[in-house]
């Protein structure tokens, strides 16, 4: 019952934090599912202009979705917040002590509510183009095959491990920690391009929840879950152990950022 009582506390006390993170996954799903029907769309004047290439039609997908996630990073909000819109970043985040178990409970909460306010409402705006083939629901599958499973939940594992390990190394040096939202960007357009085939490039359970719910289902949805969450608790834990021993009087800073208040 204590805990019940600060959870509520806390949420009326930061609920602007939380709807950050909604709003922040929302928007996430809408700019890349518009890319997606843009990008992909066999009757879209961009997909022509891009040529038959899935590949190439990927970097524009890319390049939405990395400058949308540099740009909610820098925004004012994102800054305070900490901008994770991502159940698995703040999971592991959360492991460093980087935000407090109670913010961190209504992050999850907050990402996956907004995650799937915005499946249903893509699904009504987009739904002459959405269920295209080449399109899909914007949804995060395997590959097709007896083992396209193990590919795609070791493909996410891997870039969920990568993201999660550029971010902490950025966050905790004077001199990238400005440099983190690029990186982000960046990283996420580089995935889009080579490692969509591979697993659809999720990273993200809230998002391939949203987008699974568009489509009325997904296969292979807990692999969506298991990858990244693990590989982001996994690389917090290695991180964490190796930023102790060579700064153990380091304090690592906490968000959401209420300096403010």
């Amino acid at each position: 019952m204590l805990f019940a009582a600060h959870l509520l506390r806390t949420l009326r006390r930061h609920w602007p934090h939380y709807l950050v993170e909604a709003a922040g996954i929302m928007a996430f799903l809408v700019f890349s599912s518009v890319a997606a029907v843009v990008c992909h769309h066999p009757n879209s004047a961009v997909a022509r202009a891009l040529g038959p290439h899935a590949w190439v039609q990927r970097m524009g997908v890319g390049l939405i979705v990395g400058g949308l996630i540099v740009a909610m990073a820098y925004s004012p909000w994102g800054k305070r917040s900490g901008a994770h819109f991502n159940p698995a970043v703040t999971l592991g985040f959360w492991q460093l002590g980087h935000i407090r178990t109670a913010d961190a409970i209504w992050y999850v909460v907050a990402q996956f509510a907004g995650a799937l306010v915005a499946g249903v409402a893509i699904f009504w705006l987009l739904a002459p183009w959405f269920g295209h083939p080449d399109v899909h629901y914007n949804t995060t599958r395997p590959p097709e095959g007896a083992y396209g499973w193990v590919i795609a939940l070791g493909a996410e594992i891997l870039i969920s491990g990568a993201l999660m390990m550029v971010m902490l190394w950025s966050l905790h040096s004077a001199r990238l920690k400005q440099c983190t939202g690029a990186f982000v960007g960046l990283l996420l357009a580089l995935f889009v391009v080579v490692e969509a085939p591979l697993s659809g490039m999720s990273l993200n359970p809230a998002r391939t929840l949203g987008s699974a719910v568009a489509a009325g289902g997904s296969p292979g949805l807990w692999l969506y879950f298991v990858g990244p969450l693990a590989a982001t608790w996994v690389t917090a834990i290695v991180y964490g152990r190796w930023r102790r021993r060579h700064s153990p009087t380091e304090r690592p800073p906490v968000y959401p950022d209420y300096s403010a208040e």
